[in-house]
């Protein structure tokens, strides 16, 4: 006799299994409907600008839509996160970064991307104030890191930044 909880065990290996085979759908089509039903609903046009992101739709559209989602909603972090991916130019990404970290102060995530992409911006074009917002912002995260790991990383970061010379 098995006991419940193989039994369990074996419906859901036999649920994996039997998505795992099932075709896969692409959402494009909802997404794409659901945004010319409802124009204005920044979910609806975040969803699909993650989408066309995800599946390389080009900066052009996924900027277009985050664009309206702000309109529409301008607390929609996820739109403003999808409007500063889609900045092409180095200097201009940092700059929305900066813009995404200001509205959004306690979101970690648009200071560690301001970070990077600054680091990447002071490396590319030898720019030492880009070096500097680069290590400030770092040290930022650093004040409220919690894991090790993290502060590690964060420290490592700050480090290197601080030996660069031009």
């Amino acid at each position: 006799m098995v006991d419940s909880g193989a039994r369990i065990v074996q419906r859901a290996q036999v649920d994996t299994f039997s998505r795992m085979t099932e075709p896969v759908t692409d959402p494009l089509p909802e997404l794409e409907r659901a945004v010319a039903e409802h124009p204005d609903d920044a979910k609806a046009l975040v969803a699909l600008a993650n989408h066309y992101w995800l599946i390389g739709a080009g900066p052009e559209a996924v900027g277009d839509l985050a664009s309206r989602a702000i309109a529409s909603d301008a607390d929609n972090r996820a739109a403003w996160h999808l409007w500063a991916l889609a900045e092409s130019n180095p200097r201009e990404r940092v700059s929305r970064w900066q813009q995404v970290s200001a509205r959004f102060p306690l979101d970690e995530l648009a200071k560690a991307n301001l970070a990077d992409n600054a680091a990447s911006l002071a490396g590319a074009e030898h720019d030492y104030q880009a070096v500097d917002l680069a290590i400030e912002t770092y040290e930022d995260l650093l004040s409220t890191a919690a894991q090790p790991e993290q502060r590690s990383a964060l420290e490592k970061a700050i480090k290197t930044l601080k030996g660069w010379k031009f």
